[in-house]
């Protein structure tokens, strides 16, 4: 995917920095939640056209389950955070003090609990970002899908490409002693925020 890539490695390295401190704090947070040690880490980001999206997840029969927020402030924007069927059941089992393995269907209370961790990471990281550029940025209530990757997939690109014609996505990885859950975040921000944020971490300019 380099070739899709129009930030500078100065860049990129700006903004894993912000999303690995985000993260951790989000770890912290988890921790406290679920009363065991969690770590997480953001082994890859990338901007993408919204278009190639679809390529991240292979098939578009996968069933997913995605956190949609919006953010408003300094920096504008939407953002769905998207967990694989796996990923998500066994966050679920995590999250409710079951054996992971255990769900097969996300119940009520699962959902709320996966909106509350995307309301945790989103607002975490935010949070570090605010810490690094002095941008205030606020996010909306989440809501949750839970369906096939292609259709979330055609909603983002038909809808958010509106919005941007580039996406931001930051792969994140949720690791307990004997689990690795994925996860990714996928900011479509409007126009003229990329810019404003690069600026604000002190690696503006033309890649």
């Amino acid at each position: 995917m380099s070739e899709d890539i129009r930030l500078t490695k100065l860049q990129l390295d700006a903004l894993v920095e912000v999303g690995n401190i985000g993260m951790g704090h989000a770890a912290t947070a988890l921790s406290r939640m679920i009363n065991k040690k969690v770590e997480m880490t953001v082994p890859y980001i990338n901007l993408l056209p919204v278009e190639r999206l679809p390529e991240i997840f292979g098939n578009v029969e996968s069933l997913v389950a995605g956190v949609y927020m919006e953010i408003e402030g300094d920096a504008n924007g939407k953002v769905l955070l998207l967990f694989p069927r796996e990923s998500a059941l066994h966050l679920a089992d995590l999250l409710m003090g079951r054996e992971i393995g255990a769900t097969k269907v996300l119940s009520e209370i699962d959902q709320e609990a996966l909106k509350e961790v995307g309301n945790i990471l989103l607002g975490n990281h935010l949070t570090a970002l605010h810490q690094f550029t002095g941008l205030n940025m606020r996010q909306s209530i989440p809501k949750l899908a839970f369906d096939m990757i292609g259709a979330l997939m055609d909603f983002l690109i038909i809808e958010l490409s509106k919005v941007s014609a580039e996406a931001l996505v930051i792969e994140t990885q949720l690791l307990e002693p004997t689990n690795k859950i994925k996860g990714y975040f996928i900011f479509l921000l409007d126009p003229d925020s990329p810019a404003k944020i690069l600026a604000a971490l002190g690696v503006g300019g033309d890649p």
